[in-house]
């Protein structure tokens, strides 16, 4: 399916609020998934939840698997979020309480170019949204990884998203991030 980049109508009922309390935010790796969350966040008084942090531990090693389920569970039982994240094999309780999905539909190259970007401006170190003790390091498989995993798996994202019961926004560049950005405050209606 083909979705329309966002219109004047559905940029007026995301300024009215939409009670947006529960979001997913999903959507390739560069795609800006982490810093459309945290803003997001941030501009509907919610607390933000990064998926890689409970993936990972220190040294860049994967959780268990029911750790990590019980973990994406009892996030997605909380009143209020926005969770940054795929692991769509996790996704049911996410699903269940969610009442809005943002899928970030970014060209494949524009998301090579920021993964190399974040792998190189923040080489070493860990990044604020990253796994605590797992910094930052250089690898050709993850951007490998990068540059096929839209191409492999955009189909079977975009037909979750279509999917879903509750709201579905669907976001293709950083001009549209921004106006959604802009238009979840509220606190102005958009000209």
């Amino acid at each position: 399916m083909s979705y329309p980049q966002m219109t004047q109508m559905d940029a007026d009922r995301v300024w009215r609020g939409f009670g947006m309390r529960r979001v997913m935010v999903m959507g390739p790796p560069g795609a800006g998934k982490s810093t459309l969350a945290r803003r997001l966040a941030a501009r509907l008084g919610v607390p933000v939840f990064h998926l890689d942090q409970a993936f990972h531990s220190p040294g860049w090693v994967r959780a268990p698997e029911g750790v990590f389920r019980a973990e994406v569970e009892r996030i997605a039982a909380l009143p209020a979020w926005v969770i940054d994240g795929n692991y769509t094999a996790f996704a049911a309780a996410r699903l269940a309480a969610a009442d809005t999905i943002v899928y970030l539909d970014v060209a494949a190259w524009v998301c090579v170019v920021r993964v190399l970007r974040r792998m190189i401006g923040s080489y070493g170190r860990v990044r604020m949204d990253g796994p605590a003790g797992c910094p930052e390091r250089f690898s050709l498989e993850f951007l490998r990884y990068a540059w096929s995993n839209n191409r492999e798996k955009r189909a079977a994202a975009l037909a979750l998203v279509e999917g879903f019961g509750g709201r579905q926004i669907v976001l293709r560049g950083k001009r549209e991030q921004e106006r959604f950005l802009v238009l979840s405050q509220g606190n102005q209606k958009p000209q």
